[in-house]
């Protein structure tokens, strides 16, 4: 069964930027869309941007402007990333990304701190 990591999360000051990236054991991206997802503690997880396997992308409305999912060869590698740039406090969460197959897969997560 194909299995996600996550990593790139971690802490840093407001208008900062972070990488984080979605790598799997096997080659799905080129296959499945792409979603990732934060979760604010004691909230439930909500969507943050989807990449689909046709390369169309969409961002939440509080995002669109600073984070980026990268397209460029996106379907003959094993990694997606998300690009954050000028971080707020309230980005604040765990990031998740889910692979949009038939049962999803999730990552377990990485945490951004991002700090006043």
């Amino acid at each position: 069964q194909v299995q996600l990591v996550e990593s790139g999360g971690g802490f840093v000051q407001a208008g900062g930027s972070l990488r984080l990236s979605c790598a799997a054991s096997g080659s799905i991206f080129g296959i499945y869309g792409i979603s990732w997802y934060r979760q604010f503690p004691g909230k439930q997880r909500e969507w943050v941007a989807t990449l689909t396997n046709e390369g169309s992308r969409a961002y939440t409305d509080s995002v669109k402007g600073r984070f980026t999912i990268p397209r460029d060869n996106y379907k003959n590698t094993n990694t997606v990333y998300l690009l954050m740039n000028n971080l707020k406090v309230e980005d604040t969460a765990a990031y998740y990304c889910k692979v949009l197959s038939d049962p999803p897969l999730w990552g377990q997560g990485t945490q951004v701190t991002v700090s006043s």
